[in-house]
């Protein structure tokens, strides 16, 4: 089987089902596990490296509002690679190639290939989708043995959570775009009440959206998380930088106390793949500082 991954979630996915000798495509962004690194890249992005965060913040807005797309799909590429089989996702327009691209791409292509789209937005849904990947590429069991794995880490987590005293859960804001702000979505406020702890901000299994400071202000976390959309450590350090000096900013809880916590967005929580169990333990590591 010839599998193209559109986006990096599922190329996590597909090579933890044991289907990594099956890419023959990935995307520019995605960069785990360390094998895929010399696959043929079949998409480009519009947003320049080192763009400051508002400015992105700005080219998204303005995409959604417009018809230029963020992504595009390299059709020549696609035709050349031949694939059975191409993963994507309709969870995030921002965050891939359009779905009406990737399809008039593929119905182009002789013989057509299978088109799945991953759409979770909640830890069950991305063991869905690792089910899902792994009957298409027949790998059924290995899905669900990796499936059972990950479960009996997440069911681990919430034993030792469930030992925490409960006068008092810790409330945690898990930021995910400083300049401006915006809250967690979809499965990031979910791992947070797995980890034992209660989300300030978030919208589970929603969107993230747009956070005002006087939100912030009155939710008053005892710990943020800055986990950016898309961004390494060093990254979201530099825009923490940004916010520092803001009076709003050093008048929370959470700054005072010295609780905050920048964790590599990119690589965990903006990823709906297995490496989301990695961000539930590392949140409940936080917890029990």
């Amino acid at each position: 089987m010839r599998v193209i991954s559109l986006l990096p979630s599922a190329t996590e996915i597909i090579c933890s089902v044991g289907g990594e000798a099956y890419l023959v495509g990935v995307t520019h962004e995605c960069d785990y596990p360390a094998g895929i690194n010399d696959l043929p890249v079949v998409t480009e992005s519009i947003v320049p490296k080192g763009m400051a965060s508002k400015d992105i913040d700005q080219l998204v807005s303005d995409h959604l509002t417009g018809t230029n797309a963020l992504y595009s799909l390299d059709e020549s590429m696609v035709q050349a690679l031949k694939p059975d089989l191409i993963v994507s996702q309709s969870l995030c327009e921002v965050c891939a190639v359009a779905a009406n691209e990737i399809e008039h791409v593929a119905l182009d292509l002789d013989p057509v290939p299978q088109v799945i789209n991953l759409e979770p937005s909640s830890l069950g849904d991305v063991f869905q989708t690792m089910r899902q990947v792994g009957n298409a590429i027949g790998h059924t069991d290995a899905a669900r043995e990796t499936v059972d794995k990950l479960q009996a880490r997440v069911d681990a987590v919430k034993q030792a959570s469930n030992q925490i005293a409960t006068t008092h859960k810790q409330s945690v804001a898990v930021l995910e775009w400083l300049d401006p702000l915006f809250s967690s979505g979809h499965w990031t406020p979910e791992l947070v009440q797995l980890a034992g702890g209660v989300e300030a901000t978030g919208n589970i299994f929603q969107p993230s959206t747009r956070l005002s400071w006087e939100a912030l202000h009155h939710a008053d976390p005892d710990i943020i998380v800055i986990a950016l959309c898309g961004f390494d450590v060093d990254r979201s350090r530099l825009d923490l930088a940004l916010v520092e000096p803001r009076l709003e900013w050093r008048s929370l809880r959470a700054v005072r106390n010295n609780n905050i916590h920048v964790v590599d967005g990119n690589a965990y929580f903006s990823r709906p793949g297995p490496r989301l169990v990695d961000s539930l333990e590392l949140v409940a590591d936080i917890l029990r500082r």
